[in-house]
């Protein structure tokens, strides 16, 4: 079943909770999701969790990995919502050399990627016990990687321009860069090479999204014109709403499973929480921003959890990305009101199964994250954002 305007499937959604904003309730709820990870620490892993264990755990990269665990952690400690209770720089060094020793991804021997790969972890160890050394071995994947035919955010260089901005290598980042513009296609969009075939997705993690969310860290009128000509042109709109499909060879419903994703990784939401910094007084862009964010509240929250890549944390950061563009209220109300389900599911989840999801992008300490970007309503995307990482 397809729902309103035949741009979201309602099965994917659950009702919003009518509980009000409440500060002091978020505050909890992150310093509860901190204290259990605290106390399910094992030695160098968090557990995996059941719907993250495919048999290839535990990890130790940032997207599920202990890394983004600590990254987390620390974020939240320097912006004094929990304090300190453990030093993690030895567990950085040890899931460095395990990770070294037996690599993740079998297809990708030590991929230099920033989510699944070393720089990540690297980027995370830089952050907490800096070294020229570790900064010496960052720009080297940063290098290694600016011609990697995946030219999406989760394997390829648009995440390792992160890192190089994260350690002042300006130098570096613009050569990857160019590489990356050099790629960009007349189709308005890249093409990935991933998983054994070629795509050409749009969303965030695997595509457009991502690929223009890396470039535009720095000025470039060109790259905001362009971008948001496909922006524009990719949409799928009706009544006042509009969704865009996971890929440029696809229709709005996924193939796999018949549903319309309406998530930060594909749909609306990342689009919107991407491309809501670029063109600027372009009012077609910006009417299309808002009827990204109107679809992504009119879904309502996510059943697949509260998560950031594909769960109810991630959808608000299309309201908090509308706030900060626009300063209407409104989005951070609707924000707030995502926060608030986000958090009841993380406890309802944690009841059902006596035990939390430990990682940044699939689970509870990115689910944190957002909380804490509620309570101050500031828009900085999680692992995402430069400043993040400084």
């Amino acid at each position: 079943m397809i729902g309103r305007a035949m741009l979201y499937s309602p099965e994917s959604h659950e009702p919003l909770e009518s509980r009000p904003w409440d500060p002091d309730v978020a505050l909890t709820a992150i310093r509860e999701i901190a204290a259990d990870c605290e106390a399910s620490f094992e030695s160098l892993h968090w557990p995996v969790h059941p719907r993250d264990d495919e048999g290839d755990g535990p990890f130790t990269t940032v997207y599920e990995g202990s890394a983004g665990v600590i990254y987390a952690l620390d974020l939240l400690v320097r912006r004094g919502l929990i304090n300190a209770t453990r030093d993690y720089v030895p567990v950085l060094e040890q899931a460095l050399e395990a990770y070294r020793a037996k690599p993740e991804f079998e297809e990708w021997a030590h991929p230099p990627s920033m989510w699944m790969g070393e720089t990540g972890i690297l980027l995370t160890l830089h952050r907490l016990a800096p070294s020229a050394e570790i900064a010496g071995r960052l720009a080297e994947l940063v290098a290694t990687n600016a011609d990697d035919p995946h030219r999406e955010f989760m394997w390829g260089s648009p995440g390792t321009m992160l890192a190089a901005r994260a350690i002042d290598r300006l130098d570096l980042w613009r050569e990857s860069a160019d590489q990356l513009r050099d790629a960009w296609e007349d189709s308005g969009v890249w093409t990935q090479d991933l998983y054994g075939h070629t795509s050409q997705y749009l969303g965030p993690a695997h595509g457009f999204a991502g690929c223009v969310m890396a470039l535009a860290h720095e000025p470039d009128d060109e790259l905001h014109r362009r971008a948001s000509e496909t922006f524009k042109r990719l949409a799928v709109e009706e009544d006042g709403l509009a969704n865009w499909p996971p890929s440029l060879a696809e229709e709005l419903i996924h193939h796999r499973d018949g549903t319309i994703r309406t998530q930060w990784c594909h749909g609306a939401p990342g689009m919107v929480a991407c491309l809501a910094q670029i063109a600027p007084g372009d009012e077609e862009h910006e009417r299309l921003l808002v009827a990204g964010g109107e679809l992504t509240w009119r879904a309502g929250p996510l059943a697949k959890g509260a998560n950031l890549c594909h769960g109810t944390a991630g959808n608000g950061l299309a309201f908090l990305k509308l706030f900060q563009r626009t300063g209407d209220e409104l989005w951070l109300e609707r924000t707030r009101a995502f926060a608030m389900h986000a958090a009841a599911q993380v406890e309802r989840e944690r009841r059902a199964l006596g035990r939390g999801r430990y990682t940044l992008w699939t689970g509870d300490p990115g689910t944190a994250l957002y909380l804490a970007l509620c309570v101050d309503g500031s828009a900085s995307l999680p692992g995402f954002d430069e400043n993040d990482f400084v």
